[in-house]
């Protein structure tokens, strides 16, 4: 097993270890019992993976002498609303969870977020343990503290920071994961060599069949560095108020085109679309040299990562979601652009016939 600590400073008892490894579910209760930071366990799962896994991890906390249940929510993006977050809620009280009850989200990133923003707010907080698996949220959205749900036409508009007491990514749940959900991974992974590591997306370019075919070895190192890159961000910037905004890349036009699809369009393919539009945008304004931006759709191609603009979502639509971006800043709403690969920055704001401009261009 490897270990990454998220040193966090600013507030007592708030960093945690990232625990990675195969095979190591099964070593969860041990670890629990270990750290003794709730007394009850309760794993939230959707109906997905609480048929894969939710059940054996339940039993098998038991035996451990770990007290356990599964509350278990609808597959899907739909299903991250304040509805069902207080539906779940409203099964903690059924259940007599106490303060020292601690919340286990177990699956992806809507399962992350949602079982994360419960136990923000329940009892004015519980202790959460994070079991990312798919790789977005292994690589991304289980480290960091963000939580949320979705509202009123916007992406995760009503969250808070919670970070979790530890999270345990278990590659053996990559081996099962379906290729798409598997791709919406690998566009954050992409993500993270633009940003900030020109090495690691070097590696991708030359490892990308070993990457696409999920290769144990070659995908333990790539999480691992992903992971490394999250948390040395997240321990400088915590509350996403600075550096941590360079995260970003390829999600403001990304989260515009998820709601503009009414989610139809998965996080990955968004976000991949997204990156591309805005490395096009950082060349247009003079930044990103066209090399760069070239490579940056290639190794989107051979990753399998579709980025070209979907034609059945209208192009105002997008726009008009940028327009409300839970980032936004009065009339402002920062990008990230790039000026090298890995050399993004902050541009205090793109002009939406640029938008409109870019995204026409990119239509499949």
């Amino acid at each position: 097993m490897k270990r990454i600590k998220v040193a966090l400073t600013r507030r007592t008892n708030s960093s945690y270890e990232i625990i990675i490894g195969r095979d190591i579910i099964d070593r969860a209760g041990m670890i629990f019992a270990k750290k003794a930071f709730a007394r009850r366990m309760i794993v939230i799962a959707d109906s997905n993976v609480s048929a894969r896994y939710g059940g054996s991890l339940v039993n098998l906390l038991n035996e451990l002498s770990v007290p356990a249940e599964l509350v278990e929510f609808p597959a899907g993006e739909e299903s991250k609303t304040m509805e069902t977050a207080l539906r779940i809620a409203a099964d903690l009280v059924e259940r007599r969870a106490d303060r020292t009850t601690g919340l286990v989200a177990l699956g992806g990133g809507v399962t992350g977020d949602l079982a994360g923003f419960v136990a923000s707010i329940y009892m004015r907080s519980v202790p959460l343990v994070q079991i990312p698996t798919t790789l977005i949220a292994q690589v991304d959205s289980s480290v960091g503290g963000k939580t949320g749900v979705d509202f009123a036409g916007g992406k995760n508009l009503l969250g808070v920071f919670h970070q979790p007491k530890m999270v345990i990514v278990d590659l053996a749940c990559l081996d099962t994961l379906p290729d798409a959900e598997f791709k919406n991974g690998l566009a954050e992974v992409v993500k993270y060599g633009v940003i900030d590591d020109a090495e690691l997306f070097s590696d991708l370019e030359q490892e990308s069949d070993e990457v696409a075919a999920r290769s144990p070895e070659v995908m333990l190192n790539v999480i691992e560095r992903c992971l490394t890159i999250k948390k040395k961000i997240v321990e400088i910037d915590e509350y996403d108020v600075g550096l941590r905004r360079i995260l970003n890349y390829g999600h403001t036009i990304g989260h515009a085109i998820e709601a503009a699809s009414d989610y139809r369009i998965s996080h990955g393919t968004a976000v991949a679309t997204g990156m591309a539009a805005e490395a096009r945008i950082s060349e247009k304004k003079g930044y990103l040299a066209a090399g760069d931006r070239e490579r940056i759709e290639g190794l989107l191609d051979r990753l399998g990562l579709e980025w070209r603009f979907p034609a059945e979502i209208d192009v105002r639509d997008v726009v008009g979601k940028v327009g409300v971006d839970k980032k936004r800043q009065g009339e402002t709403i920062p990008f990230v652009l790039v000026k090298r690969i890995g050399v993004p920055f902050i541009n205090g704001s793109v002009d939406e016939g640029m938008i409109a401009e870019t995204i026409e261009e990119m239509k499949a």
